[in-house]
């Protein structure tokens, strides 16, 4: 592992690190902020997945998330949307390929070698950063914004006890049943739907559902509500009489300036689990 930059920030590091990893077969950057209380010993960690397009930086930039994570004590882990560089397979459409990982373990070519992104979500990271900075495995909770609200609730809900809390903003709800989705799932995954539905929060919160604290928002103008379908996440939970809470908040759309607006409530969310009991 290698340190890229390390920037004091409301009296913790931001820092921006990059590894050669094993899941992905490539070098992958992620970020990291550490709050002041980190230096005493491990801290609790709140992990975030960034959308489409994204890199690690995009949220650890625009989501005035540090300093709400300060006043909590509690780390951000900010991983990167996909595979990149030289030799990883991508796609002219923004929605597939670099960028556009999706957090499923690909199974198909050309994306099978390096597109692993819920093993290194899942696995690899947790352990390379348990392993080096001063965060505690045991209080993880998770959020991310659209194709990483996704990927939040589907990790959360197919990892019984892995995470004590689970949000997302504008998350993608329903791949399955969205061009956000079936084309990603169908070229990652191949035709047989069957193996889609463990990464789709729908789905899987009828199934299984998330035993903790739910939290989602999502926005009335957000221009991409059709593909994100939050009414069928929303149907799911009633009909398996999930606790959650799942905002519309009028007015907002798909940006960062709706995800900064809500970002203080979703880590005091977070933080009321980790810090329970």
């Amino acid at each position: 592992m290698e340190t890229v930059s390390e920037n004091a920030c409301f009296g913790g590091v931001q820092g921006v690190y990059t590894h050669a990893s094993e899941a992905c077969g490539c070098d992958m950057t992620f970020g990291l902020f550490l709050p002041d209380e980190a230096r005493d010993g491990p801290v609790p960690v709140l992990w975030y997945l960034s959308g489409l397009t994204c890199t690690h930086e995009n949220a650890m930039v625009k989501a005035g998330a540090q300093g709400w994570a300060a006043e909590q004590g509690i780390a951000l882990v900010f991983p990167d949307t996909s595979p990149r560089g030289e030799g990883v397979a991508d796609d002219e459409g923004y929605d597939l390929g670099q960028g556009a990982g999706f957090y499923v373990n690909a199974t198909q070519d050309p994306w099978k070698p390096h597109f692993q992104m819920w093993d290194y979500v899942a696995e690899e990271l947790p352990r390379l950063i348990t392993g080096n900075f001063a965060v505690d495995e045991e209080r993880q909770a998770i959020t991310g914004h659209s194709m990483g609200g996704h990927g939040a609730l589907t990790l959360a809900m197919n990892l019984a006890g892995r995470y004590r809390s689970v949000s997302a903003f504008a998350p993608i709800s329903n791949p399955t049943a969205s061009d956000w989705g079936r084309k990603q799932l169908s070229a990652y995954l191949g035709d047989d739907e069957s193996l889609w539905a463990r990464h789709d929060a729908s789905l899987m919160m009828r199934e299984a559902g998330f035993d903790g604290p739910v939290l989602t928002d999502t926005g009335t103008n957000d221009q991409f509500i059709d593909l994100l379908r939050p009414e069928a996440l929303a149907e799911a939970c009633a009909a398996r009489r999930q606790h959650a809470t799942l905002r519309m908040q009028p007015g907002y759309d798909h940006s960062y300036f709706f995800v900064s607006t809500f970002m203080e409530d979703h880590i005091a969310f977070h933080a009321e689990a980790l810090y329970a009991g």
